[in-house]
Parts: structure tokens; C-alpha cells; sequence
């Protein structure tokens, strides 16, 4: 390995760690997003089984909650994406989070292999850039 390769190595090996970065952001980020699928769905499932004036627990974020009464009208309001909203019927909107959680959780499974695949990269590329700096030094 010449010297212009050698920076070249270099190089790629800071950008993998940037991308690498990135990507663990994203995965936590998808982690986050996935957590709150299943806190919403679970909500909607304890309306769906809720009868008329049962009393329930909504979870408003920050590990707190709100007491509230089932209306026994069996409908929800589901985020849809880009802050659109629309109202579904509680079997419909059960329906589109649990659809929604596994589409998360397949690109979650997609970003840990893509993660994988640039960590074993990146330790490729360190460990020919490590045996040039020693072949170098004798």
C-alpha cells in the first residue's frame, strides 16, 4: 500500500465511521418510533376490549398517564404520517399499528444489518490500515 493509498484508506475509514453514526442514530430513532406503535396499540386494544364507562389508563408519554372513560363509540384517531390524522374504527386503527410496528421492525432488522455489514468494513479496512503502519515500522 502506497502512501496515497494509505490516506485513501484513512479516508473511507472516517467515512464509515460517520455513516456509522448515522445509522446507529437512525436505529435508535426506529427504536423509539417502534416503542411508541406498540404503546399506541396497546391503548387502542385496551378501548377496543373496554365496555361502555370502564375506566382506563392513557399513557400521555413521560411514563405518565390520564384516567378517562370508554365512550363505547369504538373509534380512533391515527396519525398517518406528515401530521395527517384520520379517524378509523378501533379494528381499523388496531389493524393499521400493528402493520405499522412491523414495517418498523423490518427496517429495524434492515438497519442492524447494514450496521453489521459496515462495522465488519470498517474492521477490514483498520486492520489492513493497523498491518501497513507495522509493515511500515520494520
Amino acid at each position: 500500500m502506497n502512501d496515497d493509498e494509505l490516506r485513501q484508506s484513512l479516508s473511507v475509514l472516517e467515512i464509515y465511521k460517520s455513516q456509522l453514526d448515522a445509522m446507529v442514530s437512525q436505529a435508535q430513532i426506529l427504536q423509539m418510533s417502534l416503542e411508541e406503535a406498540l404503546r399506541a396499540r396497546e391503548t387502542a386494544m385496551a378501548f377496543l376490549n373496554a365496555k361502555d364507562g370502564d375506566e382506563l389508563l392513557i399513557p400521555i408519554g413521560a411514563s405518565s398517564f390520564l384516567p378517562a372513560k370508554a365512550t363505547g363509540n369504538g373509534k380512533a384517531i391515527v396519525g398517518i404520517g406528515s401530521r395527517v390524522s384520520v379517524e378509523k374504527d378501533l379494528d381499523d386503527a388496531v389493524k393499521y399499528l400493528d402493520e405499522n410496528a412491523r414495517e418498523i421492525t423490518e427496517t429495524l432488522r434492515k438497519a442492524g444489518e447494514s450496521v453489521t455489514e459496515m462495522e465488519l468494513s470498517a474492521r477490514n479496512l483498520s486492520l489492513a490500515i493497523q498491518q501497513e503502519y507495522q509493515r511500515r515500522q520494520q
